[in-house]
């Protein structure tokens, strides 16, 4: 007999059929992934408006509650989201206590935050839109108060829905 020399290793087409195969599985993959992070997104943006708003109607309730001074010509509402933050005083409070109604402001996660404006400012920032008690739902405007806020993205969230409209 003969003696046959085996040769281990893998052939140059066994080998880009290994990465065709690859590349294949990558790319059937990378819709899912990026569809698993714009629902994460949407989560996210779901819970900033909702804490938000819940902290608006909070700063309403107590300027009712004549917690919060205000003029006669004013909604109720606050000037800016800034004061959610800050604080105001507390009118029914012997000492100087003041109402603080968020830790923080949430960021909308659909729009881009100027990075320098955050290193450069002390106040507490906002990406959102905001809309003022007078203006209407179908074309929020900003004014003297912050009755409800939006999404300036002009993406459409993954149930058809634009996020400015959320």
């Amino acid at each position: 007999m003969r003696n046959i020399k085996v040769i281990s290793g893998f052939t140059l087409i066994a080998l880009i059929v290994t990465v065709a195969i690859l590349a294949i599985l990558a790319s059937s993959a990378m819709p899912m992934v990026q569809m698993s992070v714009q629902r994460n997104k949407e989560n996210q943006l779901r819970t900033n408006l909702r804490q938000i708003r819940l902290a608006l109607d909070a700063y309403k309730l107590a300027t009712d509650e004549g917690r919060i001074k205000k003029n006669i010509d004013e909604s109720g509402y606050p000037p800016n989201l800034s004061i959610l933050v800050l604080g105001v005083k507390d009118e029914k409070s012997a000492d100087d206590t003041k109402i603080k109604f968020l830790r923080n402001i949430p960021l909308d996660p659909m729009t881009r935050v100027d990075t320098d404006y955050l290193a450069n400012n002390n106040e507490p920032i906002s990406n959102w839109g905001l809309r003022s008690y007078k203006s209407d739902a179908n074309n929020p405007v900003s004014g003297d108060d912050v009755y409800d806020i939006y999404s300036k993205s002009e993406q459409v969230g993954i149930n058809g829905v634009p996020y400015a409209q959320w």
